[in-house]
């Protein structure tokens, strides 16, 4: 089990605590927390490819996965049709046409999928047992977390705006609120503890933090379970968002999670307009904060 769970925290807000002027340095953790991200799902991947009987537990995982996904979908568009209903947002009539980068990305969120492959072929036929693994893949996790800290602080986002957005917190809220009411209705399909299901619904979309959280407590195959879960929610939401944000933009937004700062951040701005940009951004920066902190409390409770 993940010892001291609430731990993780720290290195989080420590990064938030620091403040950096220089551009290089920057740049640098830029770099490093792309490469820590694809390090740490290789390792992932290194898991579940030593994992005891693998081939056994790979059909019961794709029934895990696709409930996941599935439960969450439902769930999360209704909260956030529910949200258009009571608080609309105008949609920017003005956009542009989404380009061929949104394509890019589109295949770009493939990748995460190829590092735990990669680490799946080098776990089950090429590496033998590293019983070190788990522990590194734990320290890595804290490093990325207090780089990650360290980017939201010095992103020149003010957080009393971030917080203050009325559209971009009422979408986070509800994206939280339906994914745990998800979690809650898969306590008995996913036949887990009610705390270990609110922590799997409660990644928002970021694979490299929930995969690598939920695997090293409730062991590899539901690591595996939590990162397909979050890594098909980006894929789905690069799909919808273009079909959706002209006429219920938080839906299109808010689906996305902790990645509408980021990842689908382009093709909310490509397809939405840049009217869009700041809710997105306050959205997927609440998500960021919420998504660590519900599970680690979630995965203490359930020790």
């Amino acid at each position: 089990m993940l010892t001291g769970a609430l731990l993780i925290l720290a290195p989080l807000f420590l990064g938030f605590a620091l403040r950096l002027e220089n551009r290089r340095a920057m740049t640098v953790i830029h770099y490093l927390v792309e490469g820590l991200v694809y390090f740490i799902l290789g390792l992932l991947g290194l898991g579940l490819g030593q994992m005891s009987g693998l081939a056994d537990q790979l059909a019961g995982m794709a029934v895990q996965v696709s409930l996941l996904v599935l439960v969450l979908l439902v769930a999360n568009l209704a909260g956030l049709w529910l949200l258009h209903q009571f608080q609309p947002m105008t949609p920017d009539q003005s956009a542009p046409a989404v380009s061929s980068g949104y394509r890019r990305l589109f295949l770009a969120g493939l990748k995460p999928l190829l590092a735990v492959l990669a680490g799946v072929v080098a776990g089950y036929w090429l590496l033998p047992d590293l019983p070190l693994a788990e522990d590194l893949a734990t320290a890595m996790l804290m490093l990325l977390l207090l780089l990650i800290g360290l980017q939201l602080r010095n992103a020149g986002l003010s957080l009393r705006r971030l917080l203050f957005n009325r559209h971009g917190l009422g979408i986070a809220l509800a994206l939280a609120v339906s994914s745990l009411v998800a979690g809650l209705v898969l306590v008995p399909v996913l036949d887990t503890g009610l705390y270990q299901s609110l922590a799997l619904a409660s990644g928002f979309g970021w694979y490299s933090l929930s995969g690598i959280v939920i695997g090293d407590a409730l062991g590899p195959a539901w690591g595996g379970v939590a990162f397909l879960n979050d890594v098909i929610r980006e894929i789905i939401a690069l799909a919808i968002i273009p079909l959706l944000i002209s006429k219920r933009p938080a839906m299109a937004i808010g689906y996305g999670g902790a990645t509408a700062m980021d990842f689908t951040l382009p093709v909310i701005r490509s397809s939405g307009g840049l009217a869009c940009v700041p809710v997105a951004i306050a959205s997927g920066f609440i998500l960021s904060f919420l998504s660590p902190v519900l599970m680690a409390v979630f995965l203490s409770l359930a020790a």
